[in-house]
């Protein structure tokens, strides 16, 4: 089984619904081809042998108007309930109401995880107005995958993005399972450093093809942090068929891919 732990529910409908500045931007990355449909990510997963993905929600509403639903990511699970996992949004901003929506996300809709987008927030994550929404993923028993490292959205800053922040997450609430999405470039030291000396702390190679992930990466999930690596894509940023073709010919010891691929993200997720 090969799981992928992060890909985007980059849909005509969700894209339609981005501020126009947002949707220019996204339709230049696809070079304007027509969007991917659900079932244009379900032919993706089944020519690259992938049999469950996470699909995540998004909430920046406040910051930049910027929303994937959450009940559009569960209305999209339901017609592939075997093949995806949702994991919601939230807006910290939105206080009170970010819990209760989350709480709802969970308890309701079936969603599996919180999905955090800090440079969308403009705050950082050990940003005490965050803890809130991370009490309430504590008592959801949810995993929170953070973006972290470098991204492309207009009119946004990167620093909310240093991996570093999200060391004294871990530290303040260490039931709290936390990924950190596309291993922190350009910060992959301190990223690998944060993960490595926090034991709720994981790491994807979400959005990289694997022949450009750095070899000091490829290392450490050979090594000390074989048990914290999580496969995901991306997509569709990325395809899975070139994700996992060029897996294949990384240096992995025996049985690595295996946890990165399968046996870790069935762990994170309870699977």
């Amino acid at each position: 089984m090969i799981i992928d732990t992060h890909s985007q529910l980059f849909t005509a409908e969700a894209i339609e619904s981005f501020p126009e500045e947002m949707a220019r931007s996204y339709q230049a990355m696809f070079r304007n081809m027509a969007l991917p449909t659900i079932e244009d990510t379900i032919a993706d997963m089944d020519a690259a042998g992938v049999d469950r993905t996470v699909i995540v929600g998004i909430d920046a509403e406040t910051t930049h108007r910027y929303k994937v639903s959450n009940d559009l990511v569960a209305q999209t699970v339901a017609r592939f309930p075997d093949r995806l996992i949702g994991f919601a949004g939230a807006d910290p901003h939105k206080g009170r109401l970010a819990c209760d929506e989350l709480a709802r996300a969970v308890n309701e809709l079936g969603l599996r995880g919180l999905k955090l987008l800090p440079h969308l927030a403009d705050i950082a994550p050990d940003d005490r107005r965050m803890y809130p929404l991370y009490e309430t993923a504590r008592g959801l028993k949810i995993p929170v995958l953070f973006h972290s490292g470098t991204q492309f959205h207009a009119g946004t800053k990167i620093r909310f993005c240093r991996p570093l922040y999200l060391d004294t997450v871990a530290v303040d609430f260490p039931d709290l399972q936390i990924v950190m999405a596309h291993f922190g470039y350009p910060w992959f030291h301190e990223g690998l450093a944060v993960v490595l000396r926090n034991p709720n702390v994981w790491f994807n190679i979400a959005g990289w093809a694997p022949k450009r992930i750095p070899e000091e990466v490829i290392r450490q999930i050979n090594g000390p942090l074989r048990y914290k690596a999580l496969f995901g894509s991306d997509y569709p940023l990325l395809k899975r068929t070139r994700i996992v073709a060029e897996l294949d010919q990384l240096p992995f010891k025996e049985g690595v891919r295996q946890l990165l691929t399968s046996d870790n993200p069935k762990r994170l997720l309870g699977l």
